[in-house]
């Protein structure tokens, strides 16, 4: 897929798709050709993944009356033509040209809404028969699907959902098309009932439904069938509307050493964190930035934590001087708060670099555009209750792009909001990285973020001395550091518990695999 996932709003994909679609000469070759045999290709693989052969599977899709839907027929066409049984469960009128592909090679045809062509069933059948399939493929909602599920797709995608999550393995492979229907396609929202996929297999380009939470994790493994739609999109100068680094990003955008560097050269971070409530805070920050290749940590705190600071990490300069960038706010309580809202002010006014975090973050002025925030959901929602918005944690989480826009527009700084996906929004750049491990969200993570990144931005900004790095290079600095978080996080659990100290230990092997 190339250095960055790139995903497009439905409109683009739909304009996109106009002049193509007006070139056609019939199925054979078109989109839904080609879109129809990947999907066919890819039940292949899932059945071969279950050790099943063609011949003799079952494959269920559960079919609305959009392209999505036609897609899921003609290639359960083909599969039948392959030996496969399959049937489709129709909760509506269905796409014409697909319908008679399925019914010629043989498929049948179940209606379980008043509507739809096919032998009438109840929708508690038409669970049994889903839930009987080696493989069950989504294609209820396209692109076009607003608000979630309707009656009774709703109705049969709650009864199945239950018995999927309890049957785990044993049950069938949910393959969607192009996206798990009901997830907001352009916001990632799940306004209703959703069901989880094990792959998503997405035609032409990923839609940012599929790499935002709080849908993304609902999308499974992602493939996507190349329609060459992107160079349409460029031609008609559509823009990714969300974004995702991946490891060849990595490997590109995270600044070396260079043979004649210094210490300074590489870049020197400023740590205003920790107190004596909870010390070990700027301990974990600091952890985080040298792991990140910074030249120097300088630690500004009170003397106590200075002592624990440098028994923990010896490295650390203790004390003012010049610095390229700032952490302020991990660990940070009672008299410290007075000090770090002098410093945060000064250091907007000379417009270097900051990242600003937990108790820094009811510090801020009322503008802050040098600024990185790392909330949580609950701090984001408290940040934005004191700048006038009705807000709880509960919306932050149902509409976390939404918030995180709005978090942006109220302070003019970058936003990364911290979540199993992290976002990272920005004026003109919106990521969404999903590299962690469930395992991540535990007490001390986000102090170890906090100085990962205000590493790399201390080195980006030693690297263009005198100039200010602009907001979407704070944003895609953002985004690499949470990629690379939670990299290290997945190292360093091994698919069990893990802890924030763990973590920022395995920061420099994680990036020592991605550069070396």
């Amino acid at each position: 897929m190339g250095r960055v996932i790139e995903a497009y709003t439905a409109a683009d994909v739909r304009s996109a798709e106009e002049p193509l679609l007006a070139a056609e000469r019939g199925f054979h070759g078109g989109l839904m050709h080609r879109a129809a045999t990947a999907l066919a290709g890819v039940v292949r693989e899932e059945l071969a993944a279950r050790a099943e052969p063609v011949v003799g599977s079952t494959v269920v899709a559960l079919v609305g009356r959009g392209n999505n839907g036609g897609d899921a027929l003609h290639a359960m066409a083909v599969l039948a033509g392959r030996g496969a049984d399959v049937t489709a469960l129709a909760l509506g009128p269905l796409h014409e040209g697909g319908l008679v592909a399925l019914r010629t090679a043989g498929g049948r045809v179940l209606a379980v809404a008043d509507d739809a062509p096919g032998t009438p069933v109840w929708v508690g059948d038409a669970v049994a028969e889903a839930f009987a399939a080696d493989v069950l493929l989504d294609g209820l909602l396209g692109i076009g699907g607003r608000g979630g599920l309707r009656e009774p797709a709703a109705s049969l995608v709650e009864l199945l959902d239950p018995l999927l999550a309890e049957a785990g393995d044993a049950g069938p492979t949910v393959v969607a098309v192009d996206l798990p229907s009901g997830i907001g396609v352009d916001d990632g929202t799940v306004p209703g009932p959703v069901l989880p996929a094990d792959r998503t297999v997405t035609f032409g380009v990923p839609k940012p439904g599929l790499l935002l939470p709080p849908a993304a994790p609902l999308a499974g493994v992602l493939s996507v069938v190349d329609l060459a739609l992107t160079d349409v999109l460029v031609q008609h100068g559509a823009r990714p509307a969300v974004l995702r680094v991946e490891r060849p990003d990595l490997v590109v955008g995270w600044p070396r050493p260079a043979l004649d560097d210094h210490k300074y050269s590489r870049g020197v971070l400023g740590v205003l964190a920790g107190s004596a409530e909870y010390p070990g805070a700027a301990v974990l920050t600091v952890a985080g930035a040298q792991g990140g290749g910074v030249g120097m940590v300088r630690y500004v705190g009170p003397p106590d934590v200075t002592h624990t600071v440098l028994a923990a990490h010896p490295e650390v300069v203790a004390g003012d001087g010049r610095v390229q960038a700032w952490v302020i706010g991990p660990g940070l309580a009672g008299e410290r708060l007075g000090v770090a809202r002098e410093r945060l002010a000064a250091v907007l006014r000379d417009g270097a670099p900051v990242v600003v975090d937990a108790g820094a973050l009811d510090l801020l002025p009322e503008r802050a555009e040098s600024a990185v925030l790392t909330p949580h959901a609950g701090e984001l929602a408290a940040l934005l209750r004191g700048r006038g918005a009705d807000v709880a944690r509960e919306d932050v989480e149902a509409e976390p792009l939404r918030w995180a826009r709005e978090a942006h527009a109220r302070t003019g700084s970058t936003v990364l909001l911290k979540g199993a996906v992290t976002l990272v929004v920005a004026a003109e750049a919106v990521y969404a990285q999903g590299d962690a491990t469930p395992w991540l969200a535990t007490a001390g993570a986000g102090d170890v973020l906090a100085g990962l990144l205000g590493a790399l931005l201390a080195t980006l900004a030693a690297q263009a001395p005198g100039e200010s790095l602009l907001p979407d290079e704070l944003a895609r600095a953002a985004a690499m550091a949470a990629s690379v978080h939670g990299r290290a996080a997945v190292a360093a659990s091994g698919g069990g518990p893990v802890t924030a100290s763990r973590v920022a230990s395995a920061v420099p092997a994680v990036l020592a695999g991605l550069l070396g």
